[in-house]
């Protein structure tokens, strides 16, 4: 740890290029995700660098973003969809990025960080990481261009930065005199048949629910497109899709469902277990017990949360 001080102190430090694993994606079909493992020392001073940039970042994001920062959690994010679907935004755009940590544009990221810190020992630190390069699982040395490895303790950080974009485009309309900033405005854009809109994000998984149109769906993720393409980044043709509540959307492991309570007429909006953490849950079940001769029972629809 004293040589380390006195590495960074005397600006000598330099971070290696961290060592890569691949692991399958959830769901199957070959897919894998990439990660990037540092070394104890640079995970030491990833971590003191974090202590240093989170609280002024912090102070910046938007109440919209849920995932990796401090007092949120997956279940907030939740909530939030659950009242916005109650007050009749039923419109998703269910969005995905693709590779997002593996994507993001190194300038427009920096850019960003300068934007609120100008010592140059930080921002010199900080472009290292990202320039850091990565050992593959062959053996070579592969330099690194875009991105931020998953695995590495500024990484989530540092993708919030870059992804605080989107949120402050979004939100731009629900601040003071912006076009929905309040009940009487977004009133009155109902009317015209115009969409008002609300974005939920978690890290890279976001979804922007409408109350309006598909319409009104198909035009925002036009805009969302233009506003990622700066930062390296666009959605996956294949993942993002614009679905109503009452066909139901995945989020964060769950199943999200605008439907009728049974037995009466009254419609809410309910959030199961997804089925894949079930399945997930039933296969690590069935390793541990090793009860191969059990036939298997039909499945209970999971009850909502």
């Amino acid at each position: 740890m004293d040589d380390l001080r006195r590495a960074l102190k005397a600006g000598e430090f330099w971070p290696l290029p961290v060592r890569e694993r691949k692991i399958p994606k959830p769901g199957g079909g070959g897919k894998v995700r990439r990660l990037g493992i540092p070394t104890i020392a640079d995970r030491v001073v990833q971590a003191a660098l974090k202590l240093v940039l989170e609280p002024i970042f912090e102070a910046d994001f938007k109440p919209v973003s849920y995932g990796f920062r401090p007092k949120r959690r997956a279940h907030d994010a939740i909530a939030e969809i659950h009242e916005s679907g109650t007050k009749g935004y039923r419109w998703v755009l269910d969005a995905d990025i693709e590779a997002c940590f593996d994507s993001i544009d190194h300038t427009a990221l920096m850019d960003r960080v300068r934007a609120r810190v100008g010592d140059k020992r930080v921002l010199r630190l900080v472009k290292a990481f990202l320039k850091a390069g990565v050992f593959t699982e062959t053996g070579n040395r592969e330099d690194t261009w875009t991105g931020t490895p998953q695995g590495g303790v500024l990484s989530p950080l540092l993708a919030g930065i870059a992804l605080s974009e989107l949120d402050e485009h979004l939100i731009r309309a629900w601040e003071d005199g912006g076009e929905i900033s309040t009940g009487s405005r977004r009133q009155r854009r109902r009317r015209k048949g115009l969409p008002n809109w609300r974005l939920v994000r978690y890290a890279d998984d976001f979804v922007v629910l409408v109350h309006g149109g598909r319409d009104g769906v198909e035009a925002l993720r036009e805009e969302i497109t233009a506003v990622l393409q700066p930062l390296g980044l666009r959605l996956s043709p294949a993942k993002t899709r614009v679905v109503h509540m009452a066909d139901g959307f995945e989020f964060l492991g769950f199943h999200i469902q605008w439907r009728r309570k049974r037995g009466t007429d009254k419609w809410y909006v309910y959030t199961f277990i997804a089925d894949r953490p079930i399945r997930a849950l039933k296969d690590k079940i069935r390793a541990l017990t090793n009860r191969t001769s059990q036939p298997e029972r039909r499945s209970r629809t999971p009850g909502p949360c």
